[in-house]
């Protein structure tokens, strides 16, 4: 167990699937406060119970991160259960594949809405709250996507390259005060998002993205997770701005 951070209210947007829930079952385990957050009521609900069956603490809150009243609920809930917010998991998020040419003004306001509004505004009212109580760490979820450029899928390389600058500016306003804000950047993982992707699991697909991956296979929520536990705790206290790329070798080719 992380010992620094046993006892953190963690909150995680995001949480109830893939890499979101993988870092909700691992903060719990690391003895952490946990509030699950997402769309999916049922979904989420069952990653609570999940953590509470294992002995952990945790508590779901519906929000779409797309609507900044769901955002200040959601922060409200978390003072009123927990009265602070020590870490901050901004993980939701939406894919996007197409030509550039067929984007529909609907697809960018959506992708967008999610992707980078949606961790604008949980910045927004998360930092606040860290700037009362003296600190704390925000970890946004970018990608590889936002360190390269892809074909048919402008709309979420952007959205993504936005998450990056957002980290780098937020780090950079509040480093003096105690916050610490970083990205985590995935290559390939198995979730029901990279299931999305590849067109419903087509295997042709799946196998074409394996070999993108030097490691020669897709990564496992799991795998995101704990450098995730990492850049939240004391172990990674010197390390603000950056973006953690957790690829498989990906971007070293």
């Amino acid at each position: 167990m992380n010992e620094s951070l046993k006892n953190k209210v963690v909150l995680i947007t995001g949480a109830t699937s893939g890499i979101g829930k993988s870092s909700a079952l691992a903060f719990a385990a690391a003895g952490s406060k946990v509030i699950v957050s997402g769309r999916r009521e049922p979904e989420g609900q069952a990653v609570v119970d999940e953590i509470k069956t294992a002995g952990g603490e945790a508590t779901f809150v519906k929000a779409d991160v797309a609507r900044e009243a769901d955002i200040t609920n959601l922060l409200d809930r978390t003072l009123a259960t927990y009265d602070r917010l020590d870490v901050a998991f901004n993980n939701a998020g939406v894919e996007f594949t197409g030509p550039m040419t067929e984007i529909t003004e609907a697809d960018f306001q959506r992708v967008f809405a999610i992707n980078v509004w949606g961790v604008l505004a949980s910045m927004k009212h998360e930092i606040p709250i860290m700037l009362r109580q003296g600190g704390g760490v925000i970890i946004n979820t970018s990608s590889i996507a936002g360190k390269i450029g892809m074909a048919d899928n402008s709309v979420y390389i952007a959205s993504k390259h936005a998450v990056e600058g957002l980290t780098k500016a937020a780090a950079i306003e509040y480093a003096a005060k105690g916050i610490r804000v970083n990205a985590v950047a995935p290559g390939g993982v198995e979730t029901d998002m990279l299931t999305r992707f590849t067109g419903g699991g087509n295997e042709e697909a799946i196998a074409s993205l394996r070999s993108l991956h030097p490691v020669q296979r897709i990564g496992r929520p799991e795998e995101i997770a704990h450098p995730v536990l990492f850049l939240a705790s004391d172990a990674a206290s010197f390390i603000t701005g950056t973006s953690l790329p957790v690829d498989g070798g990906f971007l070293a080719q």
